[in-house]
């Protein structure tokens, strides 16, 4: 499985982006797929997940602002960022994890940096 992500960019604060994320290969409708991102000297975060069956599941810090969705018929995930902070700034990537056979298989982007100015 290959991730793709895209629209990340430099935006001020309370602005809007929204990024994306195609996959490709040998892709599940059972796939659970997620956001994740990780700012300078931090660890990476959890930010949104979308499970298979359309529940989501967000990080307190970008509740209300952050809306994930998913495409199955164009194998995309994406994420609406709205509000956004300063402390929003980081590479995001995109996560797509799901059975495959016997084994559970975890499959990440390249990433995409986003920036928030003040």
């Amino acid at each position: 499985v290959q991730l793709q992500a895209s629209g990340g960019g430099l935006v001020q604060a309370g602005g809007s982006l929204r990024l994306s994320c195609a996959a490709s290969g040998s892709i599940s409708n059972h796939d659970n797929m997620g956001w994740y991102r990780q700012a300078p000297g931090k660890q990476r975060e959890l930010v949104a997940v979308i499970l298979s069956g359309g529940s989501t599941n967000y990080a307190d810090s970008v509740k209300g602002r952050f809306t994930i969705s998913r495409d199955n018929a164009k194998n995309t995930v994406s994420l609406q960022m709205n509000s956004l902070k300063p402390e929003d700034t980081a590479v995001y990537y995109c996560n797509r994890q799901g059975w495959r056979g016997n084994y559970y298989q975890n499959y990440w982007g390249q990433g995409t940096l986003v920036t928030v100015s003040s």
